[in-house]
């Protein structure tokens, strides 16, 4: 079959001779529909292999060249053994590609998010949303209903973590909650638009890109800051009217500024919620939190609840993504059309899907 293979720093080929996975119990074979690049599948191409394993991964026991994309819809083409009833063959679907062992302490806690072996199909092995066909484990399927065409159900991953981000956070407790999100990233954006479904009384987002500033603004932000003209700590706690500062802070941007800011930006008593991956160590001082007796809250991925949450909620049109996608390429155009303007103009797109049937 055809699919795109990672085999290093700047190294993607589109190849057309690679073999298609067997079909075992309670695994599902999907047509990949439409496929999202992603910062962590940029971070790859620049400078890895970082997440993608350069000797056998304890799961998938699979290593560079590996098929990519782990941001997917697709359909249903097979089932394996014992699939669950409610899967169908034709079923549209978005797939959760979380990689997990099932037998390390944080999967016995139900934290499979934080597999101390884990991964992701499209990173760490199991095939990949670039390809004519991958094969995932049918708990890894969720349907699409209806209403929710192919190509939003490839947003469906990158709102997942925004969803698992918010989720974590104190929203459920704090009545229109005011909130601050640093970053007006593709999971930046995708937090604002979860927390506006989930109630939020007020979200002010920090970007200095001026086009992410108008999506920021599209997607209802009712602030948009740039921080390089504007004082976060005070303007923040003057938008919150005056007493204190936000409630919540999503750090979605991971620099070192970002960092300061989040902590001396919070409410007393407030959360910090680190959504960003850090590519490096920075400086940080626990007394930016200590006097403001507020909390720091690491998240990571998503879990199943997350994708359900997020499919509910674009079912139900409290949340709109459609404007996320700002272009859309073929997989034969994925390093020209797709990598290097996300990388040379990363300010003009939010996401690039691939059109796995253009």
């Amino acid at each position: 079959m055809k699919a795109a293979r990672y085999y290093g720093k700047e190294d993607i080929r589109i190849e057309h001779d690679v073999e298609a996975a067997k079909l075992g119990e309670g695994e599902i074979r999907v047509a990949p529909a439409f496929v999202g690049i992603c910062g962590t599948d940029l971070h790859e191409y620049l400078g890895g292999p970082n997440f993608s394993p350069t000797s056998p991964h304890p799961v998938t026991k699979e290593k560079v060249p590996i098929t990519i994309g782990h941001e997917f819809s697709g359909v249903i083409k097979e089932l394996g053994a014992n699939a669950p009833s409610h899967l169908k063959v034709g079923q549209n679907i978005a797939v959760q590609p979380t990689i997990y062992c099932g037998s390390c302490g944080a999967c016995k806690i139900g934290a499979e998010n934080a597999c101390y072996n884990g991964g992701f199909v499209g990173l760490s092995g199991g095939g990949g949303g670039m390809s004519e066909s991958v094969v995932v484990p049918a708990l890894s399927c969720l349907p699409l209903p209806e209403n929710i065409s192919l190509d939003v159900g490839a947003l469906v991953e990158p709102l997942a973590v925004a969803w698992h981000a918010v989720d974590a956070s104190p929203i459920a407790s704090v009545p229109k909650a005011k909130c601050l999100v640093l970053g007006g990233g593709p999971i930046g954006l995708a937090v604002v638009q979860v927390l506006l479904s989930r109630g939020a009384g007020l979200v002010i987002v920090s970007e200095v890109a001026a086009r992410r500033q108008e999506f920021a603004k599209q997607f209802g932000a009712h602030h948009v800051l740039d921080p390089r003209s504007n004082d976060l700590v005070a303007i923040s706690k003057e938008l919150c009217g005056g007493e204190n500062g936000p409630d919540i802070v999503f750090d979605c941007a991971g620099v070192p500024q970002s960092l300061e800011t989040a902590c001396k930006a919070v409410a007393s008593r407030g959360t910090v919620v680190n959504v960003a991956i850090w590519e490096k160590a920075v400086p940080f001082d626990p007394n930016w939190l200590v006097f403001r007796e507020a909390k720091y809250q690491a998240v990571l991925g998503y879990q199943r609840k997350d994708f359900e949450g997020v499919i509910k909620a674009i079912a139900e049109g409290r949340i709109k993504p459609e404007a996320m996608i700002t272009s859309k390429i073929r997989v034969e155009d994925l390093v020209q059309g797709g990598y290097t303007p996300l990388i040379k103009e990363k300010d003009k797109h939010v996401k690039i899907l691939v059109d796995m049937h253009a």
